[in-house]
C-alpha cells in the first residue's frame, strides 16, 4: 500500500532542491504550529517566502494547486504570522505555491495574499 505521507515528504525534499535552483535560501521545513503547518521557509531577493507544496499523480482530482483553498490559506497565514512574531520578522513576505504532477514542477510566487492580518 502506498504511504501518501511518506511521498508528500518526499515531494518537499525535492521541492528543496527546485527551489534553491532556482536561489532561493532554505530557512526551515514543516513549520509546524496550533494553526498547522508551512512546509517551506525561504529567503528569495530580500522577500521572506512561505511555500505549501501540492502533489497530484495525476489531473484527474484537479491542479494540485487547487487544493490550496481559502481555508488552507487561513492556516498557513496565521502560521506565518506567529513565525513572524516570534522571529522579528521586518522584511517583505510572499506565499509560494509549488504544484507537482508525476515530476513536473510548477512554481506559482505570490499565489495569495495576507490582507489584514498585518495591521
Amino acid at each position: 500500500m502506498v504511504n501518501t505521507r511518506e511521498i508528500g515528504f518526499a515531494k518537499e525534499k525535492e521541492t528543496v532542491q527546485f527551489l534553491k535552483k532556482r536561489g532561493y535560501k532554505i530557512i526551515e521545513t514543516n513549520y509546524t504550529t496550533i494553526f498547522g503547518e508551512i512546509d517551506i521557509i525561504a529567503k528569495d531577493k530580500g522577500d521572506i517566502v512561505f511555500v505549501e507544496v501540492k502533489y497530484r499523480k495525476n489531473l484527474s482530482g484537479g491542479f494540485p494547486s487547487e487544493a490550496v483553498t481559502k481555508s488552507k490559506q487561513k492556516k498557513i497565514i496565521k502560521s506565518a504570522v506567529l513565525y513572524i512574531k516570534r522571529n522579528s520578522i521586518k522584511d517583505n513576505i510572499r506565499f509560494d505555491i509549488v504544484s507537482i504532477t508525476d515530476d513536473k514542477f510548477e512554481l506559482i510566487e505570490s499565489a495569495f495574499y495576507a490582507a489584514g492580518y498585518f495591521i
